[in-house]
């Protein structure tokens, strides 16, 4: 990166199949998927994150995903449709910055 602006990394991220069988496409730091309910899951990580306060950016082929809870070994995600029914999407994505 070039400018003055300071560089923050991934710490994490992770592309699954959200529907049937969760499944890891491909990941970095993520030691597993958790699916708790329809359109819900548990991002589990490697290596903890140093606390809870970290940027979870996430994104599905749903209409909303959204953070349910953070902590500094998982994340919970919800994902639903525009009706706000629970949903599970075929990809999911999602990135953590700290």
């Amino acid at each position: 990166a070039s400018g003055s602006a300071p560089v923050y990394a991934c710490r994490a991220w992770v592309n699954f199949n959200g529907q049937g069988t969760v499944a890891i496409r491909d990941s970095g730091n993520v030691s597993s998927i958790t699916d708790t309910e329809v359109g819900r899951y548990t991002v589990n990580f490697s290596t903890a994150m140093p606390d809870g306060n970290y940027s979870a950016t996430a994104m599905s082929f749903s209409y909303s995903t959204t953070t349910r809870e953070q902590t500094s070994t998982y994340l919970n995600l919800q994902t639903r449709t525009t009706d706000t029914a629970a949903y599970d999407p075929n990809y999911v994505n999602v990135a953590i910055f700290r």
